[in-house]
């Protein structure tokens, strides 16, 4: 049977941005992570911190407050997190995020999430995101483990030479159609390019493909 509730995929900038996580412990820590991984600006509020998070105020990467949450934290902020451990308490959270509009995400509680955050697989600027709605978070770390493997980190190379490609041509005011694009992108061949070192020869076969010239004097490096 279908849920009821389909989550719209989405992902947000987060970058010069306050989130809040409440929480100290090991799972609070590694949201923390991935938002300064992303240039949030964070803030934890937490009575305990885990020897991590105590590292990371200590090296000035995230502000952190020593107590229980208190009604006011989340003015200001763009988006909230509630790792707490404790339900209550999180659920005073997300209805004080719920009341300022912030998007809020309960730990292992999706009933009081606005959102929910998927597990991700990142090469350089591409990122691959699996979500099960919140039914199955270890059927989400499972396929992420899969496509780990799928995915090596020559896929980071490949999207920084097309990012580099797109680049050139809005340079030179050339528009591609979407048509056009998905036909230059082979990507088995060039990813095999990419493997054997030659990312010169993959740039130059998607500006073929694209039926675009390269500049005199050859094109920029990736």
């Amino acid at each position: 049977m279908r849920s009821q509730l389909s989550y719209y995929p989405v992902f947000l900038n987060v970058r010069g941005r306050r989130c809040v996580i409440f929480g100290g412990g090991d799972v609070a820590l590694r949201k923390a992570q991935t938002l300064l991984e992303c240039g949030a600006v964070v803030q934890v509020i937490s009575p305990l911190l885990c020897d991590g998070m105590v590292r990371l105020a200590r090296d000035g990467k995230i502000a952190a407050l020593v107590r229980d949450y208190r009604p006011g934290d989340l003015v200001g902020a763009f988006l909230a997190i509630a790792a707490t451990g404790d339900r209550e308490a999180n659920r005073r959270v997300a209805a004080e995020a719920d009341e300022h509009h912030i998007p809020v995400n309960v730990v292992d509680d999706p009933a009081l999430c606005s959102f929910i955050v998927p597990a991700i697989v990142r090469r350089g600027e591409l990122t691959v995101a699996v979500s099960t709605g919140g039914s199955s978070p270890a059927l989400a770390r499972r396929i992420r483990a899969k496509l780990e493997q799928d995915f090596g980190h020559e896929y980071e190379d490949l999207a920084r030479v097309v990012g580099a490609v797109r680049r050139e041509l809005r340079s030179r005011d050339i528009r591609c159609t979407a048509d056009r694009w998905q036909n230059a992108l082979d990507v088995e061949v060039l990813v095999a390019m990419i493997k054997q070192g030659r990312v010169d020869d993959a740039k130059g076969l998607i500006l073929k493909r694209l039926n675009v010239t390269a500049e005199v004097g050859g094109t920029r490096a990736p």
